[in-house]
């Protein structure tokens, strides 16, 4: 017979996030998610009912299973990214419960950065408001590949299936035109039940799956080997031991691809060319490696490496820039204004950068862009222009999320200013001429 464990690690992982605006219910359906697929600790149970009781509730608040904080069970809102683990018999979860407020956007890129599906919560009574269109702006920005229409408190309007296809349909037009490239919307009432594990008794109009059974079936890739392989050289190992006298070692995690001993390779921003001599895993050593793994490479060439170069196949190497054009979160309460001076975060390497350029600022409302907005704050998603004192190798995060994306960082308290995904985003952008700053970091 098959252990449990063994069941687990046969099963899939889906990373998602759910997202919404404040009281739309994502911790009471996250509750019921963890409730209804028997994932909750018979002890974690009792210590919700027993806090429902002492607040005069009837039936168990399940928002208390992901409220964990204080501040958050007191006023009865999420706060922080709540995250939690759970399997089913089919698939292992790691979910991302992201606060709703507008001043906690930020937190929702935390949480969806990483995630193969978004679920956006919709109060069916309020359809898609501003918030609504935030969160599916960021899950465009971020390229999250599956968004799901979560339109709950069903109960609340009938189960009418006129509020839910006008709501659907609103959604859908909207995170469309944003480049999202699969929707899927389901009617539900987490305080009820309906549609989240078991399907609803109340809307025999609705055929579609519950909200486990999709997030149990939708397809998730995690082939990072089918992209170009990047290894970002985290630490340079040379023991000179009278074992080891000449081992020079580049250690680190592949973010992407397949690396092979005999293959030719360029290390970045030097240019410098060698070829794989060796791949060492886990003490032993191997022909091939692939991502994720943390692998120990050596080159048949002595070359000037440290931490922060990266080792690329010569063949599909990316290109070095000192312009890092980027549509931008910006995560700080201080603003970010043309002229700053940040330090910008990749992958295993960080350089001194100057804020050359803000072209624009997003407006969530009708998606246009706000010309020249000379600052954004906190919350707000924006195009920039940076110029950095050293190249950088970096994807265009449309084509890989981990090589594309970087943080602009305060060089003063080490601060995180910003989140960054390199490219284009789903707006089609006009760079201007960037005017040289001639006082400070000008690069």
């Amino acid at each position: 017979m098959t252990t449990t464990t063994e069941q687990l690690s046969a099963t899939t992982l889906l990373r998602f996030a759910t997202a919404g605006s404040v009281d739309d219910g994502k911790s009471t359906l996250v509750g019921r998610l963890l409730h209804d697929s028997k994932s909750v600790l018979e002890d974690q149970l009792e210590a919700v009912e027993r806090v429902s009781q002492d607040r005069g509730q009837d039936t168990p608040d399940l928002a208390l299973l992901t409220d964990g904080l204080r501040a958050e069970r007191e006023q009865g809102i999420t706060i922080d990214v709540a995250y939690r683990y759970f399997a089913t018999a089919r698939r292992r979860f790691i979910l991302a419960d992201t606060p709703g407020h507008v001043q906690y956007t930020r937190n929702m890129v935390t949480g969806a950065s990483t995630a193969d599906l978004a679920v956006v919560l919709v109060d069916a009574r309020n359809g898609v408001i501003e918030q609504t269109r935030r969160h599916a702006a960021v899950a465009a920005l971020l390229r999250v590949p599956h968004v799901v229409l979560a339109v709950n408190k069903m109960d609340l309007v009938g189960y009418r299936e006129t509020v839910f296809a006008k709501i659907a349909e609103e959604f859908t037009a909207y995170a469309s035109e944003l480049g999202v490239p699969e929707i899927t919307a389901i009617p539900i009432s987490a305080l009820a039940g309906d549609n989240v594990v078991e399907p609803s008794a109340n809307m025999d109009w609705y055929g579609g799956p519950t909200v486990l059974e999709h997030l149990e079936t939708v397809p998730v890739s995690h082939d990072l080997t089918a992209c170009p392989a990047r290894f970002p050289v985290q630490y340079v190992i040379r023991p000179q031991t009278a074992e080891h006298p000449d081992y020079r070692g580049y250690a680190g995690q592949i973010a992407s691809g397949v690396l092979r001993v005999g293959e030719a390779v360029t290390v970045l921003p030097s240019g410098r060319t060698s070829t794989i001599e060796g791949i060492d895993a886990l003490g032993e050593s191997v022909d091939i490696a692939w991502a994720p793994q943390s692998v120990t490479v050596r080159l048949k060439d002595d070359i000037d490496i440290s931490r922060g170069d990266l080792i690329a196949p010569s063949a599909s190497a990316p290109a070095t820039t000192q312009d890092v054009v980027a549509t931008v979160c910006h995560v700080a309460d201080q603003p970010l204004a043309v002229g700053a001076r940040v330090l910008i975060k990749h992958t295993t390497r960080t350089v001194k950068a100057i804020v050359k350029e803000i072209p624009s600022r997003l407006t969530l409302d009708d998606l246009s862009q706000h010309p020249a907005p000379g600052q954004l704050v906190a919350n707000d998603i924006g195009r920039v222009v940076v110029r950095t004192a050293e190249p950088l190798a970096l994807d265009a995060y449309a084509d890989s999320r981990r090589t594309g994306s970087f943080l602009l960082i305060d060089p003063a308290d080490g601060t995180t200013l910003a989140a960054g995904m390199a490219g284009e985003s789903f707006a089609s952008q006009a760079r201007t001429t960037v005017q040289a700053d001639e006082e400070g970091w000008d690069f």
